[in-house]
Formats: C-alpha cells, structure tokens, sequence
C-alpha cells in the first residue's frame, strides 16, 4: 500500500519506515540559498494573484536544533563524525554548518532504510555540493559513490 506522509522527514523517517525496506531515494532538499520562497497564486484567467504565502525560507542560522543535531551525528561515531568534527572546527556555529547537520542527520536516517541494493540520488547546487559530498562519503562510504550528474546550461 502506497502511504503519502507530510512533515519533516526526519520524525517521518523514524517513526514509520523499517530498516532496509527503500529502493530508491530521490532528495531535492533546501539548498541553502539565503532565499524567502513564497507560494504564489493565480487567478481564473492565469494571471498573477495578489495572495500568496511563505512556503519556506532557506536560510539557516546556528541554533539549539542544529547544534543537538550536530551533536547526534558525531556521538553515532564513523566516518561521519569525524568529517561533521572537521566541518565544526572548519565552519564553526555557522548558517553552512547549520545546514550540513541537518542535511547529515537525515542522510544517516536515509541509510538506515535504504536496503544494501538501493540507490540515493541527491540533487543539490555549488552552494553546499562540495560539502555533501564528504557527508555522503561519510555515511556511504567512498567507494558507494558512482557519478555526478550535471545539467547542461
């Protein structure tokens, strides 16, 4: 049975999927674009509407959260610890590292449930690409990565 679930993914992750029970993972997260989405309407005749709300705003700021999410990811130990100790030491209480341990505390959920013969695939742009690599690296090992995909502009 297909379930459609609304939320953050994380309490999502944990909460409903089992171990090892994912195929495939598409990710098309924030990417930390220090930029206000709205959602925008339209009128019956396709023309711009006036309404339109806050869909999400992409700017990270150093907090408790991120810090506690930091924080769970180094105590899990692995390579993933010790590249997120880089980053803090790198990008300390930073917006960059805000972002990273989030991105990291869900990649490490995204591995948990995806079975030894599925696939991740991460859309991401240059603002963070360099760095979700490593993490990537870190949770998946380096030899798990197969190949970059880039659009043609």
């Amino acid at each position: 049975m297909n379930t459609l679930y609304y939320g953050d993914n994380l309490d999502i992750l944990r909460r409903y999927v089992p171990d090892e029970t994912v195929d495939l993972v598409y990710l098309d997260p924030p990417f930390n674009s220090k930029a206000t989405y709205n959602m925008l309407f339209e009128e019956h005749d396709g023309s711009k509407a006036a309404a339109q709300f806050q869909a999400f705003g992409d700017t990270w700021t150093w907090d408790n959260v991120a810090s506690l999410a930091l924080q769970e990811v180094i105590e899990g130990g692995g390579d993933i610890s010790l590249a997120m100790q880089a980053f803090k030491n790198m990008i300390p209480n930073s917006g960059m590292l805000a972002y990273l341990s989030m991105m990291a505390i869900r990649l490490v959920e995204l591995r948990r449930v995806l079975k030894s013969t599925g696939s991740i695939y991460l859309h991401c742009d240059p603002t963070a690409s360099h760095y979700l690599k490593i993490i990537m690296d870190g949770i998946f090992g380096v030899k798990c990565y197969r190949n970059e995909i880039i659009w043609k502009r």
